[in-house]
């Protein structure tokens, strides 16, 4: 799928603060099933981009805005070519060790709740892999998803009623490390629909003996598609986020054509 994105993000200086350093985690890279046809980062204000990696391996894009004005709008957009590969993920560039990703964060606390759930939902599964599946497809049967901001870690997510992606994503990491496999955040864009409308989005990976990392949309209860642009991985949500900074506005617009 040939997927065309443009996602805006608009910053509203605070007073006393002329320059400005930000963190962009917004280019998807190369790999076996991903092809960045194109990409650009536009800045509406005289700015420094540089170009760099993050220690989780995600490309970054350093700003530097000097004087800055009240209000600054960064747009990015290109074009993305996807392939299904059934949650499979190869030919990324990994620079830690899939045991890293065991360990819990403020935001991914180990928590008895989901630990449970966790157990449960994997009665009968015969692998690694069904269990991960199965905890995948039982998380959006517990919840009426709805978008809205995350909670504050995934132990407050699971005991509400609604829960957005970025929750499920955290809930599923935890869920998969209760059970000792190494999970992480994913962010990106996920086209839903035939009108070729696609949003800033997220979901998980885990990591499987044999076959690497795999992804899981507990969104959707099914592994990433073609409609899915992988962006950036981290331990949470924090390490992962489009910016990383002072309060910013994201209004997403994308579309995605065959």
């Amino acid at each position: 799928m040939r997927i065309a994105i443009e996602h805006q993000i608009v910053h509203r200086a605070r007073a006393g603060r002329p320059t400005s350093v930000q963190m962009l985690r917004l280019t998807p890279e190369n790999y076996d099933d991903q092809t960045v046809a194109n990409w650009h980062i536009d800045v509406d204000c005289d700015a420094r981009l540089r170009r760099g990696h993050d220690g989780f391996g995600n490309a970054v894009t350093m700003l530097y805005i000097q004087d800055a004005p009240e209000t600054v709008t960064i747009t990015a957009t290109g074009e993305v070519l996807t392939s299904d590969a059934h949650g499979v993920v190869r030919g990324t560039t990994e620079t830690l060790p899939p045991a890293l990703f065991l360990r819990a964060t403020p935001a991914t606390p180990a928590d008895a709740a989901i630990a449970a759930f966790a157990e449960e939902a994997i009665r009968g599964a015969d692998s690694s892999l069904a269990a991960l599946h199965a905890v995948n497809a039982a998380l959006p049967r517990r919840f009426a998803s709805e978008a809205r901001g995350p909670a504050p870690d995934a132990a407050a997510a699971f005991a509400a009623e609604s829960v957005g992606a970025c929750d499920l994503a955290h809930i599923f990491c935890v869920a998969a490390r209760s059970l000792g496999v190494p999970a992480r955040f994913v962010s990106g864009f996920a086209s839903w629909d035939d009108a070729a409308s696609a949003t800033a989005h997220c979901w998980a990976e885990a990591y499987v003996d044999g076959l690497g990392w795999i992804g899981f949309d507990p969104s959707i209860g099914l592994s990433p598609q073609d409609r899915h642009v992988r962006v950036a991985v981290a331990l949470d949500a924090a390490g992962a986020t489009a910016v990383s900074g002072e309060a910013w506005r994201e209004v997403a617009l994308a579309e995605a054509s065959q």
